[in-house]
């Protein structure tokens, strides 16, 4: 069932109030950066059947409305997320493609004062950091510092 904010949200972006938009909205609060097939498997669970076409319309009708954001994490497949317009950031590992939200890297937003505006007006900047999530790391030796066991 889907909640008064969920229909509110929707109201208020002019969009209809259907079960699988509230659907795909849930999975994505759920799971935040994830694919549309994954969010197909969660809205599959909850409702038993919506058409992996369906789930991309949906997902395309949200975030035409700015009530979700699609990234795309060089080398990955598209993910999307309930958190807009917050101009976050986001770290993501090399090895297994986890992506963690990060506060804005310094400053007001658009966070980062490009060298040359070459006459753009900026109210956003999209920042990735790329590296290995704690999982994915390899052990690091014992510290030099570290004193000897007696």
């Amino acid at each position: 069932m889907a909640s008064s904010d969920d229909r509110t949200l929707l109201r208020g972006a002019g969009l209809r109030v259907t079960q699988q938009r509230t659907a795909v909205l849930e999975a994505l609060r759920q799971r935040p950066h994830s694919t549309a097939d994954a969010v197909a498997t969660r809205v599959r669970a909850e409702l038993g059947t919506i058409s992996r076409q369906a789930v991309y319309d949906v997902l395309s009708a949200l975030e035409h409305a700015s009530l979700v954001r699609r990234i795309e994490p060089a080398g990955s497949a598209a993910v999307y997320e309930t958190r807009v317009k917050d101009n976050h950031h986001h770290l993501v590992c090399r090895d297994c493609g986890r992506i963690v939200d990060v506060a804005c890297a310094i400053g007001a937003a658009p966070c980062l004062d490009p060298s040359d505006l070459a006459g753009f007006a900026v109210d956003e900047a999209e920042v990735v950091f790329w590296g290995h999530c704690p999982d994915c790391q390899p052990p690091q030796p014992p510290s030099a510092t570290s004193t000897p066991p007696e």
